[in-house]
């Protein structure tokens, strides 16, 4: 069953792209795919693929090729005997056009 899609709150300019990206994630894999001119950020469960698209070309003024998006469901774990599950999680698997390039690990 498919549910429907919440929007985001409106917020002030830079402010509402800021929270559209959530913070990169910095894998193994995702450094692999960086390579590839991709970089990879965790994202609200809401935003869709022209916020995401609009937040990176806006923050890091550089061109998006294509967006990408998965999401996965949280996992059922135990602590200490105790059942707790883990949340759902969006990414966002941002291509960047040739020439583009983003470093994360630097400032806005």
């Amino acid at each position: 069953m498919k549910r429907p899609q919440k929007k985001l709150t409106p917020t002030a300019g830079a402010e509402r792209h800021f929270n559209t990206l959530i913070s990169p994630v910095i894998t193994e894999k995702s450094t692999l795919a960086s390579e590839h001119n991709q970089v990879v950020f965790r994202v609200p469960l809401e935003a869709s693929k022209p916020e995401i698209a609009e937040a990176v070309e806006a923050l890091f003024k550089v061109k998006v090729k294509s967006v990408n998006t998965l999401r996965n469901k949280g996992k059922n774990k135990h602590f200490q005997g105790r059942p707790y599950t883990r949340s759902t999680v969006k990414k966002a698997i941002v291509t960047l056009e040739e020439g583009h390039a983003i470093d994360v690990t630097g400032r806005i």
